[in-house]
């Protein structure tokens, strides 16, 4: 039982800036006969969303400090670039995968306010059909 919580905690924290990767975790897991396949997917694949969930409520929070000098990007550019991404590039989510470029599609997409209710279902398809796919991959190399 404290495996899955284990992936679910380094599929979480994979998906945030940090540096880790969670797959290696999940390969080696895949091989204890005493588990879960589903349950290792469905772990991971919910930890991997709850962080990258995490990204766009920072992206999300970040848009409090648009008017300050800081910030690099004017409240009119947002709310252009906002209008543009929610309308024809909120399909990308579906890429928040994807390592390093990922994190910043859910982040940006936190700062150019995509509902949540668009993000949430989209991210999830995409790092649970990634998972799925390594753990068939894996399957299908043992299987040779």
């Amino acid at each position: 039982m404290l495996d899955y919580f284990f992936i679910l905690i380094v599929a979480f924290l994979s998906a945030t800036i940090l540096p880790l990767g969670s797959e290696g975790l999940l390969l080696y897991y895949a091989n204890d006969t005493s588990l879960s396949i589903f349950f290792l997917w469905f772990w991971a694949s919910l930890g991997n969303t709850l962080g990258g969930a995490t990204n766009w409520w920072l992206g999300h929070y970040l848009v409090r400090y648009e008017h300050k000098k800081w910030f690099p990007v004017s409240p009119k550019a947002r709310q252009k670039a906002e209008y543009f991404f929610n309308r024809y590039g909120v399909w990308s989510l579906l890429l928040t995968w994807l390592p390093v470029v990922g994190d910043g599609i859910a982040l940006v997409s936190g700062v150019l306010r995509t509902p949540f209710r668009y993000f949430l279902p989209l991210v999830l398809v995409g790092k649970a059909a990634r998972y799925a796919l390594i753990l068939w991959g894996q399957h299908l190399l043992l299987t040779l």
